[in-house]
C-alpha cells in the first residue's frame, strides 16, 4: 500500500513539475496569412493579410494590414497576457479584451459592439511545434448569430543583411 502510494505521489509530482516546466511560446515575427489553409466561415475573409506580431511576455502587440471584400484595413493592437483588459480600436469599434494562458495556447476573450448588437469574441492561438505556423480558431457571438474561423499564418524569414557594395 506504501509502495503505491509513493507511485502515486511520484507521478503527481512529476506531472505538476512538467507542466511549470512547459514553456510559453514566443508569437513574434511576421507573419503572412495562408488563405488556402484559413476557413472564414460565412464571413467574408481577406485576400491577404500580414501580421507583424512583438511579444515580451506579458507584453503582446501586433500591426496588421489585410485586404479583401471590405478594402484595406490596416491597425495596432496592444495586449498584456497578464488579464488585465486591453482597449483597442479596429476602425470606429472599441474592444475590450483579456487574454490568458491555457497550457502553451494563448486565449484571447473580447466584447464589443457589431451592427447595433453586443457581441463577444474568443480566439485561440496556437503555435506549431517547429514555430512556423501560427493558427488562431475564432469563435464570434451575437444576437445575430455565431460564426467559427480558423485563421493559419505562415511565419516569413527575417530577410538576409543586405551585403554592402564595394
Amino acid at each position: 500500500m506504501i509502495h503505491k502510494l509513493l507511485f502515486i505521489t511520484f507521478l503527481v509530482g512529476l506531472s505538476l513539475g512538467t507542466a511549470s516546466a512547459q514553456q510559453k511560446p514566443d508569437f513574434s515575427g511576421t507573419w503572412k496569412l495562408n488563405v488556402a489553409k484559413s476557413d472564414f466561415g460565412v464571413l467574408p475573409g481577406p485576400t491577404s493579410r500580414t501580421d507583424v506580431i512583438t511579444h515580451k511576455d506579458p507584453a503582446l502587440s501586433y500591426t496588421y494590414t489585410a485586404e479583401g471584400p471590405q478594402g484595406k484595413q490596416e491597425g495596432k493592437i496592444t495586449y498584456t497576457t497578464d488579464g488585465k483588459e486591453a482597449v483597442n480600436k479596429m476602425g470606429e469599434r472599441e474592444i475590450k479584451s483579456t487574454l490568458k494562458w491555457v497550457g502553451s495556447s494563448l486565449v484571447i476573450s473580447s466584447k464589443f459592439v457589431f451592427n447595433g448588437n453586443d457581441a463577444t469574441g474568443e480566439g485561440t492561438w496556437t503555435l506549431s511545434p517547429d514555430g512556423k505556423t501560427l493558427t488562431i480558431n475564432q469563435h464570434y457571438a451575437s444576437s445575430l448569430g455565431e460564426v467559427d474561423q480558423k485563421i493559419v499564418l505562415e511565419k516569413q524569414e527575417a530577410a538576409a543583411p543586405a551585403t554592402p557594395k564595394p
